[in-house]
This record gives structure tokens, sequence and C-alpha cells, in this order.
């Protein structure tokens, strides 16, 4: 499948979904995109920019959200029309989901409304490509029935699957890198390794989490075998308004990315030898 120009899936090299976690203003959100899309062509992988104009499941009510859709849309487009890259962000509604196509490639499905057939229906429809995130609460062989949901609505743009750690007790996740690969028998998996180190409302009235299993998980699931990768990125970490435990900065970025481009060409070369 495709998001803009990238491509996803089908044999294709790994994708990079990075960005902010939400959108704070429209210069850090340019500042952003500019170094994220440095360091991806330093590398040398396909990058999706990813923000969100609205964080709807935060876990207080005094949580900042972000700067809405009108507001959100229009930084994002900004970011299109200066960097040139493929857009993705979250829709919780489904009125959302036309004027969010309007300006962005790919639909997010945030994890807690993977299983919102309104919802799912209603981006196919746009036929922009779906970004599915697995809910911490469903089984990897259980998602494919949120793909085949998108996969029903004519002209669709298909889906693929993010997943970003299960439920393993109160406030914490564990990844089942087993369900990589469950999961890729059915549709493209890209793997959040920014999400998957949170640990669920641990810290108060906010989400807690530890950054330094953001490059471990994300070089095991690499190994394992993906399409695309998820990372979250911030300036200051310590002091962004939403998961800033679990988020890395820019240091962090560029040795993170040789690192899963160095796995996944020795992975796709030793399949290459025994096919």
């Amino acid at each position: 499948m495709r998001v803009g120009e990238v491509l996803i899936g089908d044999g294709a090299p790994l994708a990079l979904i990075a960005g902010l976690n939400v959108i704070e203003n429209e210069k850090a959100t340019l500042d952003a995109a500019a170094r994220i899309k440095a360091s991806a062509e330093r590398v040398g992988l396909p990058l999706i920019f990813k923000a969100s104009f609205d964080k709807a499941n935060r876990s207080s009510v005094d949580s900042y959200r972000g700067p809405g859709l009108d507001e959100g849309l229009r930084i994002l487009a900004r970011v299109q029309a200066e960097h040139g890259l493929p857009l993705l962000t979250d829709v919780h509604e489904i009125e959302q989901a036309k004027p969010v196509a309007d300006v962005v490639d790919c639909l997010q499905i945030p994890a807690f409304l993977c299983r919102q057939t309104d919802l799912l229906t209603a981006c196919a429809a746009t036929g922009r490509a779906i970004a599915i995130k697995k809910g911490q609460f469903v089984a990897p062989h259980d998602i494919r029935h949120a793909v085949e949901k998108v996969r029903r609505v004519p002209g669709n743009g298909d889906a693929f699957v993010t997943e970003r750690g299960f439920a393993f007790g109160y406030n914490n996740l564990v990844v089942d890198m087993r369900g990589l690969l469950q999961m890729r028998e059915f549709a493209p998996v890209c793997f959040d390794a920014t999400h998957s180190a949170q640990f669920p409302g641990a810290a108060g009235q906010v989400t807690g989490g530890d950054r330094r299993y953001v490059a471990p998980l994300a070089r095991a699931a690499v190994a394992t075998g993906l399409d695309a990768l998820f990372l979250e990125v911030h300036p200051d970490p310590a002091n962004a308004p939403c998961d800033g435990p679990c988020q890395i900065d820019f240091d962090a970025l560029d040795p993170l990315l040789q690192s899963v481009k160095s796995i996944d060409e020795i992975l796709r070369g030793s399949d290459e030898r025994s096919s």
C-alpha cells in the first residue's frame, strides 16, 4: 500500500513514521519536520511525518490536548507545503474524516477506538490510507476484523496495523513480538516504539513511561520483521505536554535510525539469500 509516495509492505524497504506527539505551535512543528526529515535522509529511510491536532484521550481534564482541528490542519498543510512530506494524523470522530483527508495522506485510528466500525468505515470511505493502532486490549489475530472493516469499503485506501503494546496488569504494557508475525499475515505492520514504552496512568494525572526502552524495543521489532517504525520525537521530552517520559530527543534519533536501518538491511539480505 502507499502513503503519499511512501510504500508500506509488499517487500518495500522499512518506512519511518515520526514526528510530534501533539502539535504545540507552528514553529515547533515546522522545526521538528525539518530535523526529522534531515535525519531520515541521512540514513536513507522514507519518511511520513506524524503530529496530532487533538489528543482526545488524555488522562486528566487539565491535560493539554492540542490546537484543535482547524488550526492543526492548517499547520500540517504548511508542513507539507514547506517540506513535501506525506502526513499522518489521528481521527477521533466520524465528522473529522473528510476534512482531515483533504489535508493528510494517512488517517490514524487511535488504539482506544480501533473497534469503532463507523469511524473505521468513515475514514476508509475517504480513499486515504488508514493506520489502525491495535488496542492495548486486542489480541494480534483479532485486529484482522478492524482491517476487514476498512477493506470492505468501496474505494478504500487499504490499512496497516500498528502495535503499541498490550495491557499487562495495571499501569504497564508488554510487547509480544510474536504478534508482529501474526499480524503480518493479513496486513502490513508498523511498530510504535514510543507508546510501547508507556506506563499508562502511572504518573498520577498523566501517563508515565521510560524512554530507555524505546531503542531496544525498536531494534527488536525491526529484527522480527517490520514494514514501518513509528517514533515520537521532542526537542525537550522532559517538558513535553504529552507522553514526555516515553519520547526521545533529536540527539537520540540519528543513532537509532542508523541501527534499525542496518538491521532491516541485514534481515532483507538474509531473506533474499534464502529465497
